[in-house]
């Protein structure tokens, strides 16, 4: 490893590969209000958000995460200014000009989700040639969330249902969470384990609110932009230390609770 170990979520990355997540989820927020307190235009801030995605992926792996989705574009992004609305396509399409040989060196699959028809045709050219490229990779799985609501993908995952209903594949009784699961534009990942937010904000913003429905939440004041390899180690830690439970009581608890020992409820 180039990396010199500087954290114990490294140590326990390859002593005890269940400790970390298998899923991690970023929302990539702030980059606009870095650049503004530098006094700078918002672009600035995109083009050096865009920066840190290359070391974010390579921190993943070399963490053993297995699956990394960047929300790069919401649906709602599409309010913003079209001067901003078009820089960030031109950074997102270098990134993909630039990136895709070395994702596919490093065994790394791409792939998109979202809304594709109102992604400007170069760029959804690009991400095309890069899923095709990587799609028989079996490293890290990077998925990209462009043009993206959580809202709309369930929408267009329910309307999906119905029309089985209606044509009589399927009963209206087999409707269930798996069959719900299996129409969203994730179903080929799992839910992630970890969402990571930076920039002080503590909400999930419309991203994959079916999927993250029990993952750990973690909230950083960085700024995408000044997010680096340490921050996302202290991530990883900060999930190790945590004892995920599903809705059930952890097995401490319920050896110790007199209550429960007892039988009284």
């Amino acid at each position: 490893m180039t990396h010199c170990l500087q954290s114990v979520v490294e140590y326990m990355a390859f002593q005890q590969f269940s400790l970390i997540p298998a899923h991690v989820a970023v929302i990539m927020d702030g980059n606009g209000r870095w650049a503004q307190k530098k006094n700078r235009p918002r672009v600035f801030g995109h083009r050096n958000g865009a920066r840190r995605v290359r070391e974010l992926v390579e921190a993943a792996g070399e963490s053993h995460v297995k699956y990394l989705t960047l929300y790069a574009f919401s649906e709602e992004n599409w309010n913003r200014p079209q001067d901003e609305v078009n820089a960030l396509f031109k950074l997102l399409s270098q990134y993909l000009k630039s990136e895709i040989d070395h994702l596919h060196r490093n065994n790394v699959r791409l792939r998109g989700i979202g809304d594709r028809t109102k992604i400007p045709k170069s760029c959804l050219t690009l991400l095309e040639q890069g899923e095709s490229k990587t799609v028989l990779n079996d490293g890290l799985q990077l998925t990209l969330a462009l043009s993206y609501s959580a809202r709309s993908d369930m929408v267009s995952a329910l309307k999906h249902i119905a029309q089985k209903v209606r044509s009589g594949e399927i009963d209206e009784g087999d409707i269930c969470e798996s069959m719900i699961a299996n129409e969203l534009s994730t179903r080929e990942l799992p839910n992630p384990d970890l969402l990571i937010r930076t920039s002080g904000e503590q909400r999930l913003s419309n991203f994959l609110l079916w999927e993250l429905s029990y993952s750990e939440l973690y909230f950083t004041e960085k700024h995408w932009p000044d997010f680096c390899r340490k921050d996302f180690d202290l991530a990883l830690a900060s999930y190790a230390r945590r004892d995920r439970r599903f809705g059930t009581v952890a097995k401490n608890e319920l050896s110790t609770s007199p209550e429960l020992v007892q039988g009284s409820t």
